[in-house]
């Protein structure tokens, strides 16, 4: 517990220090002793570093703290639920539900002879579309996990779920203009710094939502680790705690979808990551560890994808994958066994 303990005070340093990198990183470069002032609505010494910090970055900062905790909690959940490595937030389909929500207001109108051109007038339209989009393959999910006993035949449901849609959304792509699929295309890329305060905090509601009850989840994933009938001979409801899961983990990735795109590579990569750092199974030290893992990786990636002095900024989920991939397989290949 002593080296828990130590663990978590240094991945909270790590996490204010990559915050105010962030948040000093960009177009343009702000001193952290700025940052600083300007966070405690001191004078700083020029007025438009203060608006830039409290209106751009600042929220951006906050989003992908929130987007990289949740994912890569999301991804623990479903690793855990499923037993496999390789599951991660996305894989019961609900990115996949989300994209068609967001296909059908963006290209669905070259289909529906513009029954859905005049929907696509702001950003709330694309939020509103994807949480749709999601929400319906929740419930799908959700009704079969109470008729389904098999976890196993769950995960393949959800995959199906996500192939079904993926073949819509391509239908969509096939017969739409160019300046559709390109919005469409630029809305898959994923963006961290397109919410406003009151998007953050809608975000943030969700994110805590699905963090209560993942906490509340901890003693029976501990138990479930160790396989289902073990969780069951320890009197662990499986029905009532695979809902509890499912409902956590799509509330988390659900929102972070409908706020900020499909992010990639984060649920998947954080929890493997995390594991070779601490190898514990225990979720009462992995849950913390994971969130604040996310977290740092999602603010570490968010400042390289800014390209630091210049003007450009790249897709997050190229920087993620980019970065991400190659240190999860050194970490794997010099460990030489994959701690799960």
């Amino acid at each position: 517990m002593k080296n828990l303990t130590t663990y978590l005070w240094i991945g909270i340093f790590i996490l204010i220090l990559a915050t105010l990198l962030n948040i000093s990183l960009g177009s343009v470069s702000i001193p952290l002793d700025e940052i600083v002032k300007s966070i405690f609505h001191l004078e700083v010494s020029k007025e438009s570093w203060q608006y830039i910090i409290l209106e751009y970055r600042l929220p951006k900062a906050f989003t992908a703290i929130l987007v990289g905790s949740g994912l890569a909690l999301s991804g623990l959940l479903m690793q855990t639920l499923f037993r496999n490595p390789l599951a991660g937030p996305y894989v019961l389909g609900l990115s996949s539900g989300a994209s068609l929500g967001v296909a059908l207001v963006i290209m669905g109108s070259s289909l529906f002879g513009g029954i859905t051109a005049g929907l696509f007038l702001s950003k709330w339209t694309l939020v509103i579309a994807s949480s749709l989009g999601s929400f319906l393959v929740l419930l799908a999910i959700l009704g079969a996990s109470f008729k389904i006993k098999d976890t196993m035949a769950l995960l393949i449901i959800g995959l199906m779920f996500a192939s079904l849609t993926s073949a819509v959304v391509s239908v969509l792509s096939y017969f739409s203009p160019s300046q559709q699929l390109q919005q469409y295309i630029f809305w898959s890329f994923g963006s961290l710094g397109n919410l406003s305060w009151t998007e953050v905090g809608i975000l943030f509601l969700f994110w805590l939502s699905g963090i209560i009850l993942s906490i509340f989840c901890i003693k029976n994933l501990n138990s479930l680790s160790l396989g289902e009938q073990y969780a069951k001979s320890l009197g662990t409801n499986l029905k009532q705690n695979r809902f509890l899961v499912i409902f956590a983990t799509s509330l988390l990735a659900g929102s972070i979808t409908a706020f900020a795109g499909p992010i990639a590579f984060i649920g998947l990569a954080v929890p493997h990551l995390v594991r070779q750092i601490i190898p514990s199974s225990n979720h009462l030290v992995l849950v913390p560890a994971v969130i604040l893992g996310g977290a740092i990786l999602m603010l570490i990636c968010d400042s390289i994808a800014q390209i630091p002095g210049s003007e450009l900024i790249l897709p997050i989920n190229a920087i993620t994958s980019i970065i991400g991939a190659p240190v999860v397989i050194w970490l794997l290949v010099r460990k030489k066994k994959l701690m799960f």
